[in-house]
């Protein structure tokens, strides 16, 4: 019976783990995402200027709404939000539930892979 508990635990085990692995995200998979689905209003990379919307780089670990060249709405600068990863993949996932009254509009990133994806993209973005 112990040995049947041992495979049952090293079975949940390696799920585990690969469901792990799963949500980490890969930033050159974010690369294709970012292209597909954000670059028609978002800019990232050295010298990236805002367009329709801010520029990205750098934005984790940045106090939303503060970029100089991106006419923010005021939900958006009293948001009072520092972008980490965690809380971009809830923006981005529902805009209007993390921040009510943000101009951004965005519908389904594909899968919950993709967006761990994007944001390990974002995440490697650091304008350096």
């Amino acid at each position: 019976m112990l040995v049947i508990t041992q495979r049952r635990f090293a079975a949940l085990l390696l799920v585990a783990l690969a469901r792990s692995a799963f949500a980490e995200g890969d930033a050159e998979a974010g690369r294709t995402v970012f292209q597909a689905k954000c670059s028609g209003c978002h800019n990232i990379g050295p010298g990236a200027q805002a367009a329709f919307g801010p520029q990205l780089t750098g934005v984790v670990g940045r106090q939303a709404g503060t970029t100089a060249d991106y006419q923010y709405s005021d939900a958006m600068r009293n948001a009072g939000v520092v972008w980490s990863e965690d809380k971009l993949k809830a923006y981005i996932d529902d805009p209007k539930g993390v921040v009510p009254g943000t101009r951004m509009n965005f519908w389904w990133i594909g899968s919950d892979q993709k967006l761990s994806d994007l944001v390990a993209f974002l995440a490697s973005q650091t304008g350096q």
